[in-house]
């Protein structure tokens, strides 16, 4: 019997850090990123409700396949089975970092002089 290759992946996205699980994850054809495929939500009953990997879940949703840039990704692990995925909020971030931060020009301080 063959069996399915399982990987958790880490990676930080807008002041959060993700754990996911996936079937496939490889190189993407865009340089510089990582490209997941086929993601998996731990089984669990009808009952017991995980609000954590239901926000995933809704997040994820219509989501065939992804793309992280490298630089992002924090690691990636082939695991036996799946487990159930997570968001946690960084330390210290309370809303979403910018994206470019302004550079000063060479021999110039932050103060301009």
């Amino acid at each position: 019997m063959v069996r399915k290759k399982v990987y958790k992946v880490t990676f930080s996205s807008q002041g959060k850090v993700y754990e996911i699980y996936a079937q496939q994850v490889e190189q993407a054809p865009i340089y510089g990123f990582v490209e997941v495929e086929g993601l998996l939500f731990g089984e669990r009953s009808s009952i017991v409700v995980d609000p954590g990997e239901e926000h995933l879940k809704h997040e994820f949703s219509g989501v065939r396949k992804f793309m992280i840039p490298y630089h992002a990704v924090i690691r990636i692990d082939e695991v036996e089975k799946e487990g159930t995925g997570k968001v946690l909020q960084l330390a210290g971030q309370t809303g979403t970092p910018p994206l470019f931060q302004p550079v000063p020009p060479p021999g110039k301080g932050p103060s301009g002089d």
